[in-house]
């Protein structure tokens, strides 16, 4: 190299450090949103809360595995402002107000509870900032309108109920005359049924529905429901329970045979199965909402990941805990992506979000492709199995995955419309 462009490269250097250094002394203050009591804390809330705590620590210090290994956000350390999500979307509306105007906060990752989502997504827009949802489920946040301040880096409860129905086709053979569900009556158990409703009827033609009950979030007590779909006689049982009310039902549900004579398929079971192992008969199907807990891929960020929170904790992550995983990285990734863009400048919001649409990033879980609802809703493939007592232990087996374009609806079509055209892809 000549004299000349040793300087020059010189001068490129010498530009590109104080911008580093600059990002490195100005923190990103970060909301972080989960349940931190009630009935979906210890479940949901509390493993995603954690599993921020351990993505924050090991960022700040360098210590994620690549493509992550740059300490926090391009060199920019970050800062949790944690806030519970309970206590329904009013107080939640209020919390998020708080932390945009308040307490100046650079983004919002968080929500669980898909009522959460749908009542924050508009206010997000309202005020302008990045918002990441890093679980809710409902579909409908990216069918009913377009957001350029609001990004979700899960998949949807489509995504779930499309390879439920896939997956007992598969398990029963074709075997299906009737099918029965029990659902939260509210965006997340109400989407999740009719999408599972939906799929079985176009899979298996003929099938009818013998009962679906609706009973309350967070109602606690399903002697009830579960009396119907004892006597309904279904072939095939759909729950989309999730939080405390899982546990409810596989404990009230358990002693009564509701796992015996059927096929029962939990599309959140995931976060029972270690807990409550002893309750859950095998040959209940169990989903994690993607590709994660027992489904996730042997990656290195899976390695890393599993092995700190497992050491730290004491317990396997669950699948809320990847997906708060999930959306951290996810957000660096456009982040880093935008300062690149941006010549090692600190980016912009706006810079952020052009980098984040139609994104593709890796996490614990796999590949992660922002491919919907105009590059601001994640796809991934998922996966069903049945439980299996291995020498006491809980396990899953006989694994069925479905890439992410077989179970998600292609960008700029609703999710009933798609099950409804036979799953055709544009």
């Amino acid at each position: 190299m000549n004299a000349f462009k040793k300087a020059v490269a010189a001068a490129v250097v010498a530009a590109l450090v104080p911008a580093f250094a600059a990002a490195q002394e100005a923190p990103l203050k970060i909301g972080v949103v989960s349940f931190l009591s009630g009935a979906a804390a210890g479940p949901f809330g509390v493993p995603a809360r954690n599993s921020a705590e351990i993505m924050f620590e090991m960022l700040n210090a360098g210590k994620v595995p690549a493509p992550y290994a740059t300490k926090g956000f391009g060199g920019a350390l970050l800062h949790m402002n944690l806030v519970d999500e309970s206590g329904g979307t009013t107080t939640q509306v209020t919390e998020f107000r708080n932390m945009v105007q308040r307490d100046n906060v650079d983004m919002v990752i968080g929500y669980i509870s898909s009522g959460s989502c749908l009542g924050i997504a508009p206010v997000a827009e309202e005020l302008k900032k990045l918002t990441v949802f890093f679980d809710c489920g409902t579909p409908r946040i990216f069918e009913e309108r377009g957001y350029k301040y609001v990004f979700r880096t899960a998949a949807t409860a489509t995504m779930d109920s499309v390879g439920a129905a896939l997956y007992v086709r598969d398990l029963r053979k074709g075997k299906i005359k009737t099918i029965a569900g029990i659902n939260q009556n509210y965006a997340w158990g109400q989407d999740s049924w009719s999408d599972f409703e939906a799929s079985m009827k176009q899979l298996e033609p003929g099938v009818k529905v013998a009962t679906s009950q609706m009973p309350k979030l967070f109602a606690g007590q399903y002697n009830a429901e579960i009396s119907t779909v004892l006597a309904a006689k279904a072939d095939v049982v759909h729950s989309s329970f999730w939080d405390g009310d899982l546990e409810a039902l596989i404990l009230q549900g358990g002693p009564r045979g509701l796992f015996k004579h059927r096929t029962v398929i939990l599309t959140t079971g995931e976060t029972a199965m270690y807990k409550l192992a002893g309750s859950i008969p095998d040959g209940v199907v169990i989903g994690a909402r993607g590709p994660y807990g027992p489904y996730a891929p042997n990656n290195e960020l899976n390695k890393w990941f599993s092995k700190t929170f497992q050491d730290r904790y004491g317990v396997p992550p669950n699948y809320a805990a990847y997906h708060m995983a999930q959306a951290i990285l996810g957000t660096k990734a456009a982040w880093e992506k935008a300062l690149a863009a941006n010549g090692g400048k600190r980016p912009s919001q706006d810079q952020v979000i052009a980098a984040f649409e139609h994104l593709t990033f890796e996490s614990p879980a796999g590949k992660v492709e922002m491919a919907i609802g105009a590059g601001h809703q994640a796809i991934t493939e998922t996966a069903y199995g049945v439980t299996r007592k291995v020498h006491g232990k809980m396990t899953v087996a006989n694994v069925k995955r479905y890439p992410a374009e077989m179970v998600n609806p292609p960008d700029g079509v609703k999710a009933a419309d798609w099950i409804a055209s036979g799953f055709k892809k544009k």
